[in-house]
């Protein structure tokens, strides 16, 4: 117990100043994102089934090795529970492909996506531009009314 709780290699009153100073429990960020609940929870369940088909597994072939009668049952069993096993670790996949669909996706545009954009501003500019300068109608000073005074 030499210096753990306080980092050092010191003992005693020191190692105890150490200590309070510092607490027990250190918080660290996470390297990576939980994961979510949805593909928490499939995970969870796909390992439970995939741990009990391994057992189930491991005793058939023991059964087998006896040549009890209780191995061929469990041998279908083995097989069912391989099945089940499966299926269980691809709903992990396609509920985490799922969850990314909905709700995961970030866009980025990429430099071909920005060079495109780029290009097509400068072209409705330019037809903005061509379209202020060309006379489309005619202006108020210049109308059938300007004689009369009105604007």
């Amino acid at each position: 117990m030499d210096g753990y709780e306080s980092g050092g290699a010191g003992s005693g009153a020191g190692a105890a100043a150490g200590a309070a100073g510092r607490g027990l429990w250190v918080e660290e960020p996470a390297r990576r994102r939980r994961m979510p609940d949805p593909v928490r929870s499939s995970a969870v369940r796909a390992v439970l089934i995939v741990s009990v088909t391994l057992t189930q597994a491991t005793i058939t072939f023991f059964l087998t090795l006896t040549t009890s009668w209780l191995a061929f049952p469990m041998a279908l069993g083995a097989v069912a529970g391989t099945i089940v096993a499966t299926w269980g670790v691809l709903d992990v996949l396609i509920t985490r492909q799922a969850w990314n669909q909905r709700y995961g996706v970030l866009s980025e545009p990429s430099s071909t996506a920005r060079a495109r954009r780029r290009e097509a501003r400068r072209t409705a500019k330019a037809e903005r531009a061509a379209r202020q300068a060309a006379p489309a109608r005619i202006s108020r000073e210049d109308g059938p009314l300007a004689g009369f005074g009105h604007r």
